[in-house]
């Protein structure tokens, strides 16, 4: 019996050890798997080994900022300002006024090895003297070559040769959530770069589509990076930094860029006319959106409806009708008027567009040649002058500004058109302003006119020839 009890401990230990080696060396492991009920959400892992990485750490700005800091300049305007006093005016007539200087500073983008330099207009408006700083702390005066206040463009020139300068990218490519680097001389520190996110396009600042459609950045932009490169990553120049939305002066979150294709119509124009060539598609529009397209009993609530097409104009030529929607220009999406306006002031008289409309919910493709403001598709500023005012214009001299004791101001040379005698314009007299806006040349005039029709009221402020300032309103 007790033999029987040794043997049968002996095969249970033999059994257990050899159960455990089978557990522990042969044995695979058992899956158990429970039904999901259907109505429980379902559980996904994912897996991220094919996944891209967007993280910032992957993207290297180095490379932009190497090739793009050095072509980034300091600018410096000089303006002298005159203050009357116009209790003492009233009682002793006109006087000289006193004089001082006022110093603004800002940023711009060389753009060409020559010495061309694109920076904001009101970084160097009435400025008497421009100085440009570059990156090595070479010192130039500079030329203004000309300037729109609208977009807020202006172009300078320098005298150097061999100068780094940045290359304009298509702005109409970039895309919303595209890294960019804002370069520039914030609080005249020089060679800052910021880095942000392309945060929308096409924003309208004023909100009635006069300024121009800006692109919408988060990276950092404060006092002094105005004219400044907004560049993406391969160095190329998307945008000039114009604007930031703050009620401090500072960097809040949100700044602007004129587009670079914008900057880079302007700057052609200026180049070769000397003043910026609009053009103008000839109708009147309502920008759609929700309320607008219930009104207008429309399919959409995105795009540019047309509610009346101008006679002789280009839309009018190219087949375009009222109640066309337009929805894109040469493939861009128009979704709003700061998107039509945008691609407009891209593009110049003469040149052609493809425009989409929806017409009867079908899509529509037109070619329209673009004409200018008044229907002539190729002028100079003085045709233009001429044409639009009736009156030939010449700069003031240096010395005419000594003997007027005045900054600025342009010459009634000519009365070309007889009418005028009625509103008491005169050869030799001065306009100083239109619609209290200061004119300091021809370029002024002109681009203050291309905002008005014909047959439109504009006030003028002309010095006469006996000395008085008169405020006169005629028809165009």
């Amino acid at each position: 019996m007790k033999q029987f009890f040794s043997y049968l401990i002996i095969a249970v230990f033999a059994g257990s050890v050899t159960l455990g080696g089978y557990k522990l060396f042969i044995e695979k492991p058992v899956e158990i798997i429970t039904e999901i009920p259907k109505n429980t959400p379902n559980i996904v892992q994912t897996s991220f080994a094919n996944t891209p990485n967007y993280a910032a750490e992957v993207t290297d700005f180095t490379g932009a900022a190497e090739a793009t800091v050095d072509a980034v300049v300091h600018v410096k305007n000089t303006a002298i300002q005159t203050v009357h006093d116009p209790i003492q005016e009233f009682f002793y007539g006109r006087s000289e006024g006193r004089q001082y200087k006022q110093v603004g500073t800002g940023s711009g983008v060389i753009i060409s090895p020559d010495g061309y330099i694109i920076t904001n207009n009101h970084v160097v408006a009435n400025a008497s003297e421009i100085q440009i700083t570059l990156n090595d702390k070479k010192v130039y005066k500079a030329t203004l070559i000309g300037s729109d206040e609208n977009i807020d463009i202006a172009l300078v020139k320098i005298e150097a040769t061999d100068l780094p300068y940045i290359t304009f990218s298509n702005s109409d490519t970039i895309k919303v959530g595209e890294w960019v680097l804002a370069v520039g001389n914030p609080y005249n520190l020089t060679s800052t770069v910021t880095a942000g996110i392309i945060s929308a396009k096409g924003r309208d600042l004023d909100g009635n589509g006069k300024i121009e459609s800006y692109i919408q950045t988060d990276a950092a932009v404060n006092p002094g990076n105005s004219g400044g490169a907004l560049v993406n990553t391969r160095g190329e120049l998307v945008g000039i930094n114009t604007a930031i939305s703050s009620q401090t002066g500072s960097y809040v979150g949100y700044s602007f860029a004129v587009p670079s294709n914008i900057a880079k119509k302007v700057v052609e124009d200026l180049m070769e006319f000397g003043t910026v060539q609009r053009a103008v598609l000839g109708v009147q529009i309502v920008e759609l959106n929700g309320e607008n397209a219930t009104k207008l009993d429309v399919s959409t609530a995105e795009g540019i409806y047309i509610s009346k097409v101008i006679e002789n104009g280009s839309a009018k030529e190219a087949g375009l009708k009222e109640e066309d929607i337009i929805i894109k220009i040469n493939n861009n999406k128009i979704a709003k008027y700061a998107d039509l306006n945008g691609q407009l002031n891209s593009y110049g008289p003469g040149e052609k567009i493809q425009i989409t409309v929806l017409r009867n919910n079908k899509e529509k493709v037109f070619t329209v040649l673009l004409k200018n403001k008044f229907g002539k598709e190729n002028y100079s500023e003085t045709e233009f002058i001429d044409n639009i005012l009736g009156l030939e214009l010449k700069n003031l001299s240096d010395s005419q500004k000594a003997t007027y004791k005045i900054d600025y101001g342009v010459k009634i040379s000519k009365i070309n058109n007889p009418s005028f005698a009625k509103y008491g314009i005169q050869k030799g007299a001065l306009i100083l302003g239109i619609e209290r806006k200061k004119v300091s040349n021809k370029a002024d005039v002109e681009q203050l006119l291309r905002h008005y029709e014909k047959n439109e009221y504009v006030t003028l402020q002309i010095l006469n020839t006996n000395n008085k300032i008169e405020y006169i309103s005629l028809k165009l």
